[in-house]
């Protein structure tokens, strides 16, 4: 294969001024971690990411879900005790970009460093454990897509051509004929051309650009598609995918006339066109492996191929068609999965920037905590269908789940007059005998099977269903604790055993739900794991089996009296 020089980037970036540098070099833009081989671990990191976010408007609910679903993903396998990577960030070219902004009055640049902070703000609210927040105007990602444009080209899989079309500036694509209709607007009375997939308007457009042989990968997807039959989650996605490549696929328009889109990523060849903004974006997921810098033999070490990349549907086609497509162009590795999550709706109408009906994520974890909200998106949030938000829901939750079970439990247990936990590990320890009959039984199969049932929830990606697993496990261990009353056995020589007993088998499912709920809600379950005294080197997965560890009992922190201390106070508001 002919190499490629590197006077042809530094040829093409001269004299570009949103960048803080004209000049691009190997060692320039090689990552710090990874800039020598012993640097790097032969392992392959978990390596899971965001959709990266459009700063034409703020953030909304559905970003934070996005956000809280991939960190929980994350957190689940340093739970396991894998080295994990997050990446996340800010799409920033693209006509819709480069209107917003011109219709600010402000210059695109400024527009993007003004509200890309944002988005980065979210991320850090609501303690997302990113490793990466990429931005796609920064220097390191020009160079990787404008490598893998070179590429694409030298293989053969972009030509010159004239494009006719409808493109939705909204969705940033392109659509056929048969998948727009006219429309009319029951508030004005206008009448526009629309997406029928999106609903957004489309402009008819017919200019000279540059196509990418994506019909020459139909038989290779369907391929990958047969070979891997959960690389789209859920399966009802998969299918969709499947049939919509199996239809037919056409060459795809990969860049605009710069007179057109002059706000992006230069054709490097072309200083006439601008590359299409989504080649730009999917690319960012390989930027922050390394691509193209990684160490032959260590490919592997930042990250790629993805494990998982999570998406909102509405992306589905980008992501599980034109994503592997353009990897399989240049025989790179494809991502393991795609998560493909449904939508929030508000009053069951659509969320949508341009009709305000959206909700400020930022309100709602300055209202409700970031740990209940963690709790409640991932809890109500769907997969495969839509769900509603509303505050009373949230409150429904707070109380049923999370005060009225977890934290109860967890009141009852550590403030419990009359009763030790410590001394009930010990006398565990010491051999004494556990909780006699069947409810006790029971509880104890309970226990034992949820590790593994929380497990393979994960590897179905299926974070809520795990999640009301372990909640299941809170609200049988109250119930038991309510049927057996350990506080009437206090004070009783002849039922001391017995009392120990029932105290260590309801702080067992606490330790071990506590340990389990760690990547849902961070904070609030280092404080829980605190107050049972569970050492900080004995919260991982591998010592959620029941009876594993016998040196917790004693609180870490002080305990506090009434409201105070606890972990899920009352609200300030129930409305």
């Amino acid at each position: 294969m002919k190499t490629l020089s590197l006077n042809v980037f530094l040829r093409v970036t001269k004299g570009v001024k949103p960048y803080r540098s004209n000049l691009f070099s190997f060692h320039q833009y090689r990552r710090q971690d990874y800039s020598t081989p012993s640097a790097i671990s032969n392992k392959k990191p978990y390596y899971v990411t965001t959709p990266i976010f459009y700063v034409n408007a703020a953030p909304h609910i559905g970003h934070l879900y996005s956000l809280i679903l991939t960190d929980v993903l994350k957190r689940w396998q340093v739970l396991l005790g894998k080295k994990a990577i997050l990446c996340t960030g800010t799409d920033e070219h693209g006509m819709k970009i480069q209107r917003a902004a011109h219709k600010a009055g402000q210059d695109v640049r400024t527009f993007c460093d003004q509200n890309y902070k944002s988005f980065e703000f979210l991320a850090e609210r609501a303690e997302i454990s990113q490793d990466h927040f990429i931005r796609t105007s920064d220097p390191d990602h020009r160079f990787a897509v404008q490598h893998f444009w070179l590429m694409l080209k030298q293989r053969g899989y972009i030509y010159a051509s004239k494009h006719e079309g409808w493109y939705a500036v909204s969705d940033e694509t392109f659509y056929p004929a048969s998948a727009v209709q006219l429309t009319l607007d029951p508030s004005t009375g206008r009448k526009f051309m629309a997406s029928t997939e999106t609903g957004k308007e489309v402009e008819w457009t017919s200019e000279n650009n540059y196509h990418f042989r994506l019909s020459a990968f139909k038989d290779r997807l369907l391929k990958f598609y047969g070979d891997n039959p959960e690389f789209v989650v859920p399966a009802s996605r998969m299918n969709e995918v499947i049939q919509a490549v199996t239809a037919g696929l056409e060459d795809l328009s990969v860049s605009r006339p710069i007179e057109r889109l002059s706000w992006g990523i230069p054709v490097p060849d072309d200083d006439t066109q601008t590359i299409y903004v989504w080649l730009d974006a999917l690319i960012n997921y390989l930027t922050k492996a390394n691509y193209p810098f990684q160490i032959p033999g260590q490919e592997n070490a930042a990250g790629w191929p993805a494990d998982c990349h999570v998406v909102g549907k509405d992306i589905v086609r980008f992501h599980c068609i034109y994503w592997p497509a353009f990897l399989m162009a240049l025989d790179l590795p494809l991502p393991n999965q795609v998560l493909t999550h449904a939508h929030w709706t508000l009053g069951h109408e659509k969320m949508a920037k341009s009709t305000g009906n959206v909700v400020n994520p930022f309100f709602a974890l300055d209202r409700f905590g970031v740990d209940t909200m963690r709790y409640y998106l991932i809890h109500d949030g769907g997969i495969q269908d839509d769900a509603d938000y509303e505050n009373s829901y949230i409150i429904q939750r707070y109380k049923k789940g999370l005060q009225g079970g977890l934290g109860n439990l967890a009141s009852r247990l550590v403030r419990g007059k009359g009763w030790s936990v410590q001394e009930a590990v010990r006398a565990a320890a010491d051999g004494e005998q556990p909780a006699a009959g069947s409810l006790a039984s029971l509880h104890r199969k309970l226990l034992m099977a949820l590790p593994e049932k929380t497990s393979a929830n994960f590897t179905a990606l299926d974070s809520g269903a795990a999640l009301k697993e372990i909640m299941n496990v809170i609200y049988a261990t109250n119930k038991y604790m309510q049927i057996m009353q350990p506080w009437d056995l206090v004070g009783k020589p002849d039922t001391a055993a017995e009392m120990h007993s029932i105290i260590y088998l309801c702080a067992e499912s606490l330790r071990i739900c506590g340990i389990l709920l760690q990547p849902y809600m961070p904070r609030t379950m280092a404080r829980l794991l605190d107050m049972l005294g569970v050492a900080s080197n004995a919260r991982r997965y591998e010592n959620t089996l029941l009876g594993s560890d016998f040196t917790y009992g004693k609180s870490l922190i002080e305990l506090g009296k009434s409201t105070e201390g606890v972990l899920f106070p009352p609200l300030r508001s129930n409305n």
